[in-house]
């Protein structure tokens, strides 16, 4: 489909650390392509970078050396910022932190607001929102009253009122109990499917990283594996080695062949290991 997001030699520090001391590298030396229609997930521990990264794709970090590009736009150039934010939304990982309105459906029409978009067009993008991530039905609401799942899915439609062709989720189920982060992964991935958004999910949920169609992990602020979440997660041992977990089905099908049991290389769901413990009963 081509590529909608290049990132090339990118290199990021920031001006000053928490004691005011000039900061070290954050990235060092990203190179990554996102296509137009992915569902990339980029998966990493605290203080890896990913959301650092995360902040680049539209504009809100500037390389300090290098360069990215969306849709053949540099982010550096002053002139792109605004085409370039219409471009690519980004989710937070506090959804109170982008809700600013004390009704819902207010809240989702504050950026078509901003851009200008006349009335009766941000009354149509506020509706097809709002259904798109399941929340039409309380348009009328608090967003104080929802809960976190509810809140976050509203700060979802926020930005898909703006027709954006990205939608860059920054660890958007972090805050969330497990009923908030399937309801978030849910809109994700039929965002993904049927409306055909980009969607870049930054996240350290493994899990989560498995629903993506590919999996990008960062550690010190490079990338040292990149594919499809079978191709990735079958390195169970490259990943300890760098203090990141797989999911649970893929860990209890990686004892269970350490173990000398004949199961499959890569298993990445319940469903999955299910099958393969059946086999090996029934065997």
């Amino acid at each position: 489909m081509g590529n909608f997001i290049q990132v090339k030699d990118l290199y990021f520090k920031y001006e000053e650390d928490i004691d005011g001391q000039e900061g070290d590298f954050a990235l060092r030396g990203i190179d990554l392509t996102v296509d137009k229609g992915e569902f990339v997930a980029v998966v990493g521990h605290n203080g890896s970078g990913k959301s650092t990264l995360a902040k680049h794709f539209n504009a809100i970090y500037l390389p300090t050396t290098g360069d990215v590009i969306v849709d053949g736009m540099n982010t550096k150039d002053d002139d792109h910022v605004f085409d370039i934010r219409k471009k690519v939304g980004l989710v937070l990982q506090n959804p109170d932190n982008q809700i600013v309105a004390g009704v819902v459906e207010e809240d989702v029409a504050f950026g078509c607001e901003n851009l200008g978009v006349p009335a009766a067009e941000i009354r149509r993008r506020v509706d097809s929102a709002l259904k798109a991530v399941d929340m039409y039905e309380y348009r009328h609401h608090s967003p104080d009253k929802l809960s976190g799942g509810q809140k976050q899915r509203v700060a979802i439609a926020g930005i898909i009122a703006m027709e954006p062709e990205c939608i860059v989720l920054d660890e958007p189920t972090a805050m969330l109990d497990p009923r908030g982060r399937d309801e978030v992964m849910d809109t994700i991935t039929r965002l993904n499917r049927e409306n055909g958004i980009t969607i870049i999910l930054i996240t350290h949920y493994m899990e989560e990283a498995v629903l993506a169609g590919r999996v990008v992990m960062v550690d010190q602020g490079k990338i040292f594996l990149d594919g499809t979440p079978k191709e990735v997660f079958s390195k169970v041992e490259l990943l300890k080695q760098h203090r990141l977990d797989v999911p649970q089905a893929t860990e209890l099908n990686y004892k269970l062949k350490g173990c000398g049991f004949d199961v499959p290389d890569s298993v990445l769901s319940e469903e999955e290991c299910v099958a393969a413990i059946m086999k090996l009963i029934k065997g």
